[in-house]
């Protein structure tokens, strides 16, 4: 189940995707530029596959993980498979641009938090 936001939902709602299929995390993908959020499901590419037949351009999307029960800056994880990109400079599974990573994290706590 991906779930597709791009205004503030609850806890409520925002809890539902634990469990499917990680107890404790929420894997999710943001559009830097529009704001928007795939939010759930198995891999971070099926958010990104949903995005992107949604207008949004591939080197807007990047892949975190939300950890609700955690506090401040323990709640994000700025890694996943698709932000490997080369072409972009980020070589590594984990977003290493910080103004980038404070993008990443400013659309995920409005959403989210």
């Amino acid at each position: 189940m991906i779930q597709i936001i791009d205004k503030k939902i609850s806890q409520e709602e925002m809890r539902k995707h634990l469990g499917w299929p990680f107890d404790q995390m929420i894997k999710f993908v943001v559009d830097i530029h529009t704001g928007a959020m795939a939010l759930g499901g198995k891999l971070h590419a099926d958010g990104e596959k949903l995005l992107l037949g949604k207008g949004s351009l591939q080197e807007n999307l990047w892949g975190g993980n939300w950890y609700p029960d955690k506090e401040g800056d323990l709640r994000i994880e700025y890694t996943s498979m698709i932000n490997i990109r080369p072409r972009l400079k980020n070589m590594a599974m984990e977003i290493q641009d910080p103004a980038l990573r404070q993008k990443v994290k400013a659309i995920a706590e409005k959403l989210l938090a």
